[in-house]
């Protein structure tokens, strides 16, 4: 019976890796942070990544890099970004992006697993982990990712681990985006969101197709544990959205300058308010490896 459990088991990771895969080479994350929300992640995420670049040479590794969104914007900056991202298509697409040659080089753009990553020991002054802990369902499996980091860090250097909020599918659900919003009336759409907030586990139901594949959702206290659990020293956990995403009209409140400040400037001043932490659809934490 335990050898078959553990059959079982395998199938189904087989399976959820099969589909994240799938969604991600089908390009649906390459204009991902130029519309919707998206667009608060992009501009906040920079500005709390912002905060631990050092005015000096870094070598950054972009764990998860997608199709290269930021790794390219810390290269225009002068780092020596390593690019690593799971899907071979986004791979492609960061390398054809890079070959117009209207850009700052990433320094290497290759396929890989965040736990397991081609790099020594203590090379790193800054991992991004932008992604991976997404799609990793086990707790075990996202430990690794986030070990992996602490190996290719160096002493002293910060980790920058982004997640999914526990409540990111049900707040949506729940809000003004689009005309008619009935995701709660449907059944199907219900029992998802109840494995997310019993276990944070997200299943995506064959009815929704376009919803994100495979993943764990974070209650903010599980990824400060996962975080000190891989051996690193926890400092922070910040909202990037937070609240203002739900917002009435947010796309010509975001289109308005002025009121695109005053959502960035609220955004910003609750970003580390616990109570409102789970409103934000991501979280990011930054850590620390002891010297």
């Amino acid at each position: 019976m335990e050898k078959e459990w553990g059959q079982l088991k395998d199938q189904e990771q087989l399976k959820d890796q099969e589909q994240i895969l799938e969604y991600y080479n089908s390009g649906k994350e390459k204009d991902r942070l130029l519309r919707g929300i998206g667009v608060i992640e992009w501009e906040r995420s920079r500005e709390i990544i912002s905060r631990y670049l050092s005015d000096s040479k870094m070598i950054i590794y972009d764990i998860g890099g997608g199709t290269g969104v930021y790794s390219r914007w810390l290269a225009e900056l002068g780092h020596e970004v390593h690019m690593f991202e799971l899907s071979p298509t986004n791979v492609h697409c960061a390398q054809e992006l890079q070959a117009f040659g209207t850009i700052t080089p990433i320094h290497r753009i290759e396929v890989a697993d965040a736990r397991n990553i081609a790099r020594p020991d203590n090379s790193a002054d800054l991992v991004l982990l932008m992604g991976p802990l997404y799609h990793l369902p086990e707790k075990k499996e996202r430990i690794s990712a986030l070990q992996e980091a602490v190996r290719v860090l160096k002493p002293g250097g910060k980790v920058i681990v982004s997640a999914i909020s526990r409540f990111s599918s049900t707040l949506w659900g729940l809000s003004v985006f689009g005309d008619q919003n009935n995701f709660i009336d449907d059944k199907v759409f219900m029992e998802m969101l109840e494995g997310e907030l019993v276990e944070g586990q997200h299943i995506r139901p064959e009815k929704f197709p376009n919803f994100i594949s495979r993943a764990f959702f974070h209650l903010p206290e599980e990824l400060k544990n996962e975080i000190e659990d891989s051996g690193l020293t926890y400092v922070n956990t910040f909202a990037v959205e937070g609240p203002i995403w739900i917002v009435p009209a947010f796309a010509e409140k975001w289109d308005n300058i002025h009121s695109r400040e005053a959502l960035l400037k609220i955004s910003s001043l609750v970003e580390c308010q616990e109570s409102l932490l789970g409103m934000s659809p991501h979280m990011m934490a930054v850590a620390t490896k002891n010297t």
